[in-house]
């Protein structure tokens, strides 16, 4: 074979193995950017920022894929601020934690203005793990700032008339900041119907062009200095978002059996 064939061929060879680990990598590779919460109070989208935050998104689809989020419970509700869930399960006697993989780097991007999905953790900006909340108002002046554990990552978005089930939520009864549903008295012994259940999380959209529509507003005081007390909206401190562990408390009790 001549040189010039010879060149030929390897050039040829070159693109078709290019596109064959391109096309083997497409296939292989999760961009979902639109999920549906399928909750006990109702489903509703959320479309993630995969492009602008792949770090977080890559983990959260990490426990979507792995299932580690089917029957958890949103834990901790702060009226006028946020809903939070993603990291504890109703094992039929208390709440307990669900397995979570190594914590991830801070990506604090976006604002956490009303409806946006972010990360929970703890005053290390680098410990979130599989907690997330939705604001539920304008938080940006307390959790988009560097003194507040380096600011809380957004990573994606509630679509339509979704918020109408996160704020459904918010507004249940709360029994030591947990929404609970057909309990009136928290000292009552709990059972799984009263807790607001996440039954699973799917990719509906595995499009990376989902987000092209979407104009989410930048994080722009992350990198100012700022003396605020690192409180939320509404009087809600950010320990609502870390990831202190649950306290067992009577209203999961199961009642003794009577004799």
């Amino acid at each position: 074979m001549s040189k010039s064939l010879l060149r030929r061929f390897l050039s040829k060879s070159f693109v078709v193995s290019t596109i064959a680990a391109t096309t083997l990598l497409t296939s292989t590779s999760s961009f979902a950017t639109i999920v549906e919460f399928q909750t006990s109070q109702g489903n509703f989208l959320v479309n993630l920022y995969d492009e602008r935050t792949p770090g977080t998104v890559t983990n959260f689809l990490s426990y979507v894929n792995d299932n580690a989020y089917s029957n958890t419970v949103i834990h901790r509700v702060e009226r006028d601020f946020v809903v939070q869930g993603g990291g504890f399960i109703f094992d039929g006697e208390v709440l307990t934690r669900i397995d979570t993989k190594p914590a991830i780097v801070n990506e604090p991007i976006f604002s956490n203005v009303t409806g946006t999905i972010a990360m929970a953790k703890t005053s290390n900006p680098n410990s979130a793990t599989s907690q997330w909340f939705f604001n539920l108002k304008n938080n940006s002046q307390s959790l988009d700032v560097k003194n507040n554990s380096g600011g809380f990552t957004v990573f994606g978005q509630v679509l339509g008339d979704g918020m109408d089930v996160v704020n459904k939520i918010a507004g249940l009864t709360l029994c030591n900041s947990i929404p609970v549903v057909g309990l009136s008295n928290c000292a009552t012994a709990a059972g799984a119907e009263n807790f607001v259940t996440i039954y699973e999380i799917i990719i509906v959209d595995s499009s990376t062009a989902t987000a092209e529509n979407l104009t989410p507003p930048p994080n722009t005081l992350v990198n100012k200095s700022e003396s605020g007390s690192g409180s939320g909206g509404g009087g809600g401190s950010t320990t609502w978002l870390s990831l202190i562990a649950l306290s067992v408390f009577s209203l999961v009790r199961r009642k003794n059996k009577t004799s």
